[in-house]
């Protein structure tokens, strides 16, 4: 318990807003985000969207699961997630992608 109460006392402020980040449902830009993915790719199996830039929407990461690459090498599938999202990309500093073909 010492070491969870030092913890606290030392970084509270952090340890608060991941408690609340953890709490919460997803951000308005990751909502808006996953919207347009799913729009673009409704096919996907999987879709998260994470805001990992402590909930200032500055970056985020995104992990798309679809048959929509199936055939396509990664580049290519990240250039159809990039597509997708180049209006929102623009008031980003950063943009993580993960993708992968459902295995079956």
């Amino acid at each position: 318990m010492i070491c969870v109460s030092r913890f606290l006392r030392i970084n509270q402020e952090g340890f608060t807003l991941h408690i609340r980040r953890c709490l919460s449902s997803q951000t308005d830009g990751e909502d808006r985000i996953a919207r347009i993915l799913k729009e673009k790719f409704p096919l996907a199996s999987s879709l998260k969207v994470v805001d990992i830039s402590g909930g200032c929407g500055a970056m985020y990461e995104v992990h798309i699961e679809s048959n929509e690459f199936k055939g396509k090498k990664i580049i290519q599938q990240h250039q159809l997630v990039n597509q997708a999202l180049k209006d929102e990309i623009e008031g980003m500093h950063g943009l993580r992608i993960f993708t992968d073909v459902p295995q079956h």
